[in-house]
């Protein structure tokens, strides 16, 4: 009879997608993970197999989390509103360390090109997921199909560049006037 792990599962993927989050892929170590996790080795390899499948469902659950941010947006206002008050989210709504972080997904996609091309990839596809996401909100703020598209690709690079931007520590209101900007002129373009 094998022995039952003495950690909750969930708490430790949270503490390690926290540490992949903050430190990136390469420069995490497996004993940094084993300490932030509070866990064994051998408990670390009979639960999540090795540091790479763990920072896949890492980043499986991040972009869940982040799809989930927009969803109870758009569940609480009109479209455009839940976009903008999406990426102003990024902005405002994260605090302390966290807030310079950056987007895991777009960490990745920077970190590991030309590195490790299916872990760029992996990342890559969350991305694109959300610019979807993006996509249909303009779909059903009554934009074209074609021009939501242009737009959603559009929004897509303003997110990735406020999650860069966040990196440079610069002030809120130096990272909310791009946001504002773009929604002035996204809101004139659908009118």
């Amino acid at each position: 009879m094998g022995r039952t792990l003495a950690f909750n599962h969930s708490s430790a993927r949270d503490k390690a997608l926290v540490l992949f989050w903050r430190k990136g892929y390469q420069a995490t170590t497996l004993d940094d993970l084993l300490q932030a996790m509070q866990i064994s080795r051998s408990s670390f390899y009979a639960s999540f197999t090795d540091k790479r499948s763990l920072f896949l469902d890492c980043l499986d659950l991040f972009a869940q989390r982040t799809q989930d941010l927009l969803r109870r947006a758009r569940s609480e206002m009109p479209p455009i509103d839940a976009l903008q008050r999406f990426l102003e989210r990024n902005v405002i709504g994260v605090r302390g360390a966290q807030a310079s972080w950056g987007c895991m997904l777009v960490s990745t996609v920077l970190e590991m090109a030309d590195v490790d091309d299916e872990l760029s990839a992996h990342a890559s596809a969350h991305l694109s997921a959300m610019q979807a996401a993006f996509e249909e909100s303009l779909i059903d703020a009554h934009c074209e199909p074609a021009h939501a598209a242009e737009l959603a690709a559009l929004l897509m690079l303003v997110n990735e560049g406020v999650r860069v931007a966040s990196r440079r520590k610069l002030s809120v209101a130096q990272q909310l006037a791009p946001i504002e900007t773009t929604f002035r002129l996204l809101r004139s373009a659908i009118a």
